[in-house]
């Protein structure tokens, strides 16, 4: 039996401690996915968004998609007072443990054992850093996505999240009409938004196509 995780999402918000406002890491695949999710939890936590994705390609589009990030934050921030603060930890390129992470796994397609890999790598480091840091939960913008398999994502965050000492915030963002208010709010804040995943093989599988 699949799990409505939205519902299990708002039964969490609906029993915090209304005197006490929880702390969230938010792993961020870029802006655009960031931007609902920020939107909507920036009411019931105080968020941290943490850009780690050894995964893009190339080192440019990297940089870039980080500055993005970066630069929604700040003006989303300044545009939104009554909301708790945002805050951001950047993270270096570190392509090498994506390569190391998804070796033999080269030829799988867009949504196979690689992409699940890359998942476990960047909810991994998250965690680890929740932990280390002594955030009450962690959760990934990931699930906003219409090609990201929210079920996986969940399984993954609540396996890892138990084996780091940290709550996954269950989601699946695309629900409620998530994935369109994400791109409301990127055409509103002029976003870039990048016609493939991240990866070189996804950026091959846009270029072949």
């Amino acid at each position: 039996m699949n799990r409505n995780y939205q519902l299990e999402l708002d039964n969490i918000i609906k029993n915090l401690d209304a005197s006490c406002v929880p702390t969230l890491l938010i792993h961020s695949c870029c802006a655009p996915c960031s931007s609902y999710v920020l939107e909507y939890l920036s009411d019931y936590f105080k968020i941290t968004v943490y850009y780690y994705n050894p995964n893009i390609y190339p080192a440019d589009e990297f940089l870039f998609r980080m500055q993005e990030q970066k630069r929604f934050i700040e003006e989303f921030t300044a545009n939104n007072p009554d909301k708790n603060p945002i805050d951001l930890i950047e993270s270096d390129h570190l392509s090498e443990r994506f390569y190391e992470a998804v070796r033999g796994l080269e030829n799988e397609p867009e949504g196979g054992k690689r992409c699940e890999k890359c998942f476990r790598l960047r909810l991994g480091e998250s965690a680890k850093l929740a932990a280390e840091k002594g955030f009450d939960y962690f959760t990934t913008t990931l699930s906003i996505s219409p090609h990201k398999n929210a079920q996986l994502l969940n399984e993954l965050g609540e396996e890892i999240g138990s084996k780091a000492g940290v709550k996954y915030l269950y989601s699946d963002f695309k629900k409620r009409g998530g994935f369109v208010r994400s791109a409301e709010i990127s055409k509103e804040y002029n976003m870039y938004r990048q016609d493939y995943c991240g990866c070189v093989y996804s950026y091959n599988e846009r270029k072949n196509s």
